[in-house]
């Protein structure tokens, strides 16, 4: 059932489209529908059902319309998706989808139903996947780059990509920085480390923190190969919030090579972590704009994050950077900062100008506003 609000309606009508999302990309879409609905645009979003509770898009000045866009493809599903998309995009000037799955749906539905209505289709993320299926999924993903009126990156490399399947026309598409946490935590730094450490630990002891889903593209086991190797000082406690389908093997691999880390699972209390680290690592094989990076740069807290898709030109010179699958270097990096508190500092207070060169919310509309007036203008 589509949820409606109290939406004004403009003369341009927005459909954005997303599959399922607990991160990055359903946070940017209710940015996206919350702003385009404040400057007078009738916006509507599609995706299953658990996004808008989990994102509020009904409560965002956005009209809701449920539409149950799977991860994998299914005849019966994404059938029954391309119908539904197909009564949402009835009346729209435009359509703007995020994501590989969600492309292909729209334009299925497009196709067959609103032929000749501007699509624009965001790349939020690279195919890591090998074999077989990173074939398939490139066919997909040349499909989408040549059907779109616009493929926007959110990385200067999916910009790239996607001029090379053969994209007519490929921006980078800057995606806002998240506002930052509140509320500030009440408790002090000492406070939370002693939550964390517990009463074995040393108070004291150095703190490394990765935050993520638990999956391969995260690449938590190169950091568990790189604690192994750690150098210099005094052993660090690295803690890694997050949840998925390799904490099983993680958590083995931590009992068995007798490593000095925690895996802590789901936590809303990100904020908080922060405080208590020393330094944050993010090991990924590909990022784009990494919500964690922001996070930590904005927070003051040193990064140290392997040289992979966006993330060099979203930290600059504000974080350590290292060759992706080399844990070798990331052991290195990590033990030298930590035994190096001037290196710290220089680097705490550079993540927090880093980040006013992020473009905000109100930019990166503005620049979605400049696009849908560009497309619906020339038809």
């Amino acid at each position: 059932m589509e949820h409606t609000s109290a939406a004004p309606t403009g003369e341009l009508h927005a459909v954005l489209v997303l599959a399922g999302s607990s991160g990055g990309i359903g946070a940017h879409v209710r940015s996206l529908a919350q702003g385009l609905s404040a400057h007078g645009l009738e916006v509507t979003v599609c995706g299953p059902a658990e996004t808008d509770e989990l994102f509020g898009f009904s409560a965002s000045g956005a009209r809701f319309h449920p539409v149950e866009i799977t991860p994998t493809p299914g005849p019966r599903t994404d059938a029954a998706a391309v119908g539904e998309l197909r009564r949402a995009f009835a009346r729209a000037s435009l359509v703007h989808a995020h994501g590989l799955r969600a492309a292909l749906l729209s334009d299925l539905a497009l196709r067959t139903a609103r032929a000749g209505t501007p699509l624009v289709v965001t790349f939020h993320h690279a195919n890591l996947a090998t074999g077989v299926e990173r074939r398939l999924l490139r066919l997909m993903e040349r499909r989408v780059a040549k059907s779109a009126d616009l493929v926007l990156g959110a990385s200067s490399d999916l910009v790239t990509r996607a001029r090379g399947l053969g994209a007519a026309d490929a921006r980078l598409g800057p995606v806002a920085a998240p506002p930052l946490p509140v509320p500030v935590p009440e408790r002090s730094r000492e406070e939370i480390r002693r939550a964390l450490l517990g009463s074995r630990e040393r108070a004291d002891r150095p703190v490394v923190l990765a935050v993520g889903r638990l999956v391969p593209q995260k690449n938590f086991h190169l950091l568990l190969d790189a604690a192994s190797g750690w150098r210099g000082g005094e052993e660090p406690l690295l803690l890694i919030a997050g949840e998925g389908p390799e904490q099983g093997a993680l958590r083995a691999r931590i009992k068995s090579e007798k490593l000095r880390a925690k895996l802590l699972g789901h936590r809303s209390d990100v904020r908080e972590l922060l405080v208590a680290a020393d330094l944050v690592v993010i090991p990924s094989r590909w990022e784009a704009r990494s919500l964690v990076a922001q996070e930590a740069l904005r927070a003051g807290v040193p990064l140290v994050a392997t040289a992979v898709g966006g993330l060099p030109e979203l930290v600059g010179d504000a974080a350590v950077l290292v060759p992706p699958g080399d844990p070798t270097a990331l052991a290195a990096a990590v033990s030298g900062l930590l035994a190096d508190a001037d290196r710290r500092r220089v680097l705490a207070l550079a993540g927090p100008q880093q980040a006013l060169t992020w473009p905000d919310e109100a930019a990166t509309v503005a620049q979605v506003l400049s696009v849908y007036d560009e497309l619906t203008g020339e038809r």
